[in-house]
């Protein structure tokens, strides 16, 4: 058995054996080794590329090519109306492109006629299968959006950098200073004198004395003069009534002098309206109507009556700086009387009203024109005589002297011991008059002189207006709320319609009754009333915004609970007061 296995493994394993050979190779029993001409074969070329013959081999350029811009040609844009070009082998044929850059006749081709709709379905494979049954939509429009009145943006200046929960409950409305300014004048506009003796003028009623002194003076206008504030029956406005008391009108083309003064539109000069003569007074006395200004000071009022606690006069020196917004406002009053042909005359600090701080207007023009009228003097006279009583009025503020006259010099070497050097030199050139063949004062000289100031004020007055336009913003649609309470008011609780189910309290109208003790009947844990603003704006501003946020309103005796949203109270306030404008009472808001 041995012998035989080892005879079997040397038969298998034996040296002239012969080597495998796969029959797939061998079966044409030639030799496999590549032969001489296999080195002269055709290459190998795809169906899909090449052609019907067989290209040559392609002789080798034993020097590369170098590169030669002037065989490059140069760059064309072209292809800008592709419904017209075409491209081949992936170039563009070398043509002459008829684009013209301020011609759009292309583009609009290009462009579609109308706005592309996201929600519109393609109707066309419809409209082919089944035209009877399905229409084509039409040009997508937006739909029309109410107005966002209840959107409010802060509008600047923000001079306070405060955070959200840093601000208070005024913060939210005008600023208390303001709001007491606009109240006072508010009350002293409509302040009127219980058992008043004072007589009806032609169409002013309700007269009220203004001055706060019984002493009668004459310096100024040569006759005793009065003020009042009188109603209007034409229009309901207050006006300013300036009596003249004595005077005897001779001339009437005086008093007609005064229409000249309608043609003064100054922000500094006190619009004249009318003039005219009464003996309402028991005398012949001479009206001027003038606007009127609440709760104004004259200059002497405000400078020159300043008291400390024994009652003795104290003299404070005024700011440069409000010197300076005096003395351009005034050179604007000035240019604006002298365009109109016209001259002040009447400069005198108890006639220069203070309306608001640093504010000044002239309040007595056109009063010497007509008092002086027989006087006749030459106007260019009267304007260079303007520059005088106007160097006199900042000399007596600047001083705290009401009469600079008796000693000028001693008064000027004062004002150049308190003040800068440019405002001495400013008063004095208004105070030295010119002489004959020198050339005449222009007011136009003097605003040139004083320009870096003038832009000052002009910066104050545009910061001023930001401020005011800030706190307008505050204020805008502040009727908005108030008539959305009014609507909650006449819907909630109407005895007529006690005994209509649609109104009592199982219908609708029942939310709008817990909401309204939602926003305003809030009680603590111990049944303590809670009063908060912050909280009643906020429910009001979302319910006339008609926000998606969901309250919870509690019946009054705690045994339902509502989830609605502001949005559906909002259709719900809408709803009822609908429905109550269709009633019998029919009114309008």
């Amino acid at each position: 058995m041995g012998k035989k296995h080892r005879h079997r493994l040397k038969k298998s394993l034996n040296v002239e054996s012969p080597s495998f050979t796969p029959a797939t190779l061998s079966v044409s029993g030639k030799s496999a080794a590549i032969t001489s001409q296999a080195a002269t074969a055709v290459p190998f070329t795809p169906r899909s590329i090449a052609s019907g013959t067989a290209t040559p081999n392609s002789q080798i350029d034993p020097e590369p090519p170098t590169f030669n811009p002037a065989t490059i040609r140069e760059f064309t844009p072209q292809n800008y109306e592709l419904p017209q070009t075409t491209v081949q082998n992936g170039t563009t044929p070398d043509t002459q492109s008829s684009y013209d850059p301020f011609q759009m006749t292309p583009l609009t081709q290009v462009l579609p006629t109308t706005p592309y709709n996201p929600y519109l379905e393609d109707s066309t494979n419809i409209a082919s299968n089944g035209a009877s049954y399905y229409q084509p939509q039409t040009t997508y429009t937006a739909p029309a959006q109410p107005l966002q009145y209840h959107l409010y943006a802060p509008i600047g200046p923000h001079r306070e950098d405060l955070l959200a929960y840093q601000r208070l409950t005024h913060d939210f409305f005008m600023p208390e200073k303001l709001r007491e300014d606009l109240q006072k004048k508010a009350e002293a506009t409509l302040q009127v004198m219980p058992n008043s003796q004072l007589p009806t003028l032609d169409n002013y009623h309700t007269l009220v004395a203004l001055d706060t002194s019984h002493h009668k003076s004459a310096t100024v206008f040569g006759f005793p003069g009065w003020v009042y504030k009188a109603t209007s029956s034409k229009n309901g406005k207050m006006y300013c009534l300036r009596r003249l008391e004595g005077y005897r009108l001779t001339n009437e083309n005086a008093i007609r002098s005064v229409k000249d003064w309608r043609r003064v539109d100054s922000g500094t000069v006190v619009s004249v309206i009318d003039a005219f003569t009464t003996r309402a007074f028991g005398d012949s006395s001479l009206i001027f109507v003038t606007d009127y200004f609440p709760l104004s000071k004259t200059l002497v009022e405000h400078h020159f009556t300043s008291t400390n606690r024994f009652g003795h006069r104290t003299s404070t020196n005024v700011p440069e700086k409000v010197l300076w917004g005096y003395i351009s406002q005034i050179g604007s009053a000035i240019k604006s009387v002298h365009s109109a042909k016209l001259a002040v005359r009447c400069m005198d600090p108890s006639k220069v009203i203070l309306t608001d701080k640093s504010r000044i207007r002239f309040s007595a023009c056109s009063i010497l024109d007509v008092v002086q009228y027989e006087a006749q003097r030459p106007l260019a006279e009267l304007q260079q005589e303007d520059f005088l009583h106007f160097g006199k009025l900042i000399l007596s503020i600047a001083t705290n002297n009401l009469a600079p006259n008796q000693a000028m010099k001693a008064a000027v070497d004062q004002l150049g011991r308190t003040y800068s050097p440019e405002l001495k030199e400013t008063v004095t050139w208004l105070l030295t008059p010119t002489q004959p063949p020198a050339a005449v004062k222009s007011i136009d000289d003097f605003i040139s002189g004083i320009s870096a100031h003038l832009v000052s004020a002009f910066d104050s007055s545009l910061h001023t207006q930001d401020t005011l336009t800030s706190e307008l913003s505050r204020e805008l649609e502040n009727g908005r709320l108030f008539r959305l309470i009014a609507k909650l008011g006449t819907i909630n609780e109407r005895p007529e319609y006690d005994g209509d189910r649609n109104w009592s309290e199982n219908g609708e109208r029942y939310m709008l009754k817990l909401f309204r003790d939602y926003v305003f009947h809030q009680v603590d844990a111990e049944g303590r009333p809670v009063v908060g603003l912050g909280h009643i704006l906020s429910c009001l501003n979302k319910l006339d915004a008609g926000v998606e946020e969901k309250i919870s309103l509690v019946s009054r005796d705690e045994q339902n609970v509502f989830v609605v949203s502001y949005r559906e109270l909002k259709k719900l306030v809408n709803g009822a007061f609908g429905d109550l404008m269709k009633g019998p009472g029919k009114g309008r808001y």
